[in-house]
């Protein structure tokens, strides 16, 4: 784990076991920069969710391979960098859960989730292979 002025990175490899461990830094920061409880509940189920399908979904379960998650704290949001180093995907063509096909489903939420609970959401595919997702939340006065 590497600590800047205002910037948290951690470097997990691809077992969900360290989901906990980045969910306790996650609320961590998110009480520590003051933010309203449902605010910080919805950042901390966005991050799991990213980092969840950063593990399952983009390194396949390979211990072998990291995920990287960098927070950045400012004085009025939080930025959330997660990196993972699988072959990438195409959000576009990610199913809709809000289909009727899909209504039912127990999976295939996270990036609808992420886009609903944050205030942006983007998901960039690497040139040197990867997927990263950024997601920013604003404190609300």
């Amino acid at each position: 784990m590497t600590i800047k002025a205002n910037e948290v990175e951690v470097s997990i490899c691809s077992a969900l076991d360290n989901l906990d461990l980045i969910q306790i830094l996650t609320d961590s920061l998110t009480e520590f920069m003051s933010f309203d409880e449902d605010s910080a509940h919805w950042i901390g189920m966005s991050v799991r969710e990213s980092v969840t399908n950063a593990i399952q979904h983009g390194n396949k379960l390979d211990v072998n391979k990291k995920v990287d998650i960098r927070y950045q704290v400012h004085p009025d949001r939080i930025s959330i960098y997660v990196t993972d180093q699988g072959n990438g995907f195409r959000v576009e063509e990610i199913p809709s859960p809000l289909d009727s096909e899909n209504l039912l489903k127990p999976s295939g939420r996270g990036i609808f989730y992420i886009r609903t609970f944050m205030d942006e959401a983007e998901f960039r595919s690497l040139s040197q292979g990867g997927t990263e997702v950024y997601m920013m939340k604003k404190i609300s006065n």
